[in-house]
């Protein structure tokens, strides 16, 4: 069950990692970010877009246990995502994003592929 659920997951940052490395213009819009710059790009591509790819490749590792991390992997990514989403919640007392979409799926989708990856750990 554990290979199942952590390929969910590296699904997920794969579709985001290569949507930020092919038309981070695209990934960002939601959030209603203009990305006018070559630098701006750049740093879309490299934060959405390697990073994905990168957690997208070690999650493939995790879910085939390669030299035996994939607990360590689960847990890691899943740390990683529960940040992300206390950061949404943080904006959530400063900010007041408008709307459930884009920060409110964001927020549960981060907390879902979190639990997701712990379960996957037990």
């Amino acid at each position: 069950m554990a290979p199942v659920l952590i390929g969910l997951v590296a699904v997920f940052f794969l579709g985001m990692g290569l949507l930020g490395l092919v038309d981070p213009r695209r990934l960002i819009r939601p959030f209603g970010i203009t990305l006018d710059s070559a630098t701006a790009r750049t740093e879309v591509r490299a934060v959405y877009g390697g990073f994905g790819v990168a957690v997208a490749v070690l999650l493939a590792f995790a879910a085939f246990d390669v030299g035996g991390i994939q607990r360590g992997a689960a847990i890691a990514v899943a740390v990683a995502l529960v940040g992300m989403a206390f950061g949404r919640l943080v904006a959530r007392f400063t900010e007041r994003p408008e709307g459930f979409y884009p920060s409110w799926l964001y927020f549960w989708v981060e907390l879902v592929m979190a639990a997701l990856l712990v379960v996957s750990a037990l």
